[in-house]
């Protein structure tokens, strides 16, 4: 049975200058390295749940942008916004506008953070509301949301 995504990789320009990238983030904890390979795997969050590979010009050295998101909790959605400006990372709601005003995603619901790693890949935050999914609902802000049930 599955239960999650155990691991995802990606292919970088430089593996060095994104190791040094995903390393700044918050529970991405440094695996292995194998620097004949030019490649480093990472823990994300607690070890043995969820891994993340990066490997440079591999299977060439063409970089398609992907997109990955980490889950992490509610509380930490806000904090992200200010972590990430700490480490002069620009971020974005999902429409690609400031990250000032949050989306929600109501058939989940879930609210996220986006930025961009070294390669332009796009990375995201995402963390799961514990309000009953509203697949009925048009994408909205996360204020729009909390109004919507009566926590504005």
């Amino acid at each position: 049975m599955i239960r999650g995504i155990f691991e995802t990789h990606i292919n970088v320009r430089d593996f060095e200058k994104s190791a040094e990238f995903y390393e700044k983030l918050m529970n991405i904890l440094p695996l292995y390295e194998d620097r004949n390979r030019k490649s480093k795997f990472y823990w994300v969050g607690k070890p043995g749940e969820s891994m993340l590979g990066i490997r440079e010009n591999y299977p060439s050295p063409l970089v398609q942008r992907q997109h990955f998101a980490f889950r992490v909790d509610i509380e930490d959605i806000p904090k992200a916004r200010t972590y990430l400006e700490g480490l002069n990372i620009e971020s974005s709601n999902f429409f690609g506008q400031s990250s000032e005003e949050l989306i929600v995603f109501p058939f989940m619901p879930a609210v996220s953070i986006y930025f961009d790693d070294p390669d332009g890949h796009s990375v995201e935050h995402i963390a799961m509301l514990e309000d009953e999914p509203r697949p009925d609902l048009e994408i909205m802000t996360w204020s729009e949301w909390e109004a919507l049930h009566g926590r504005s």
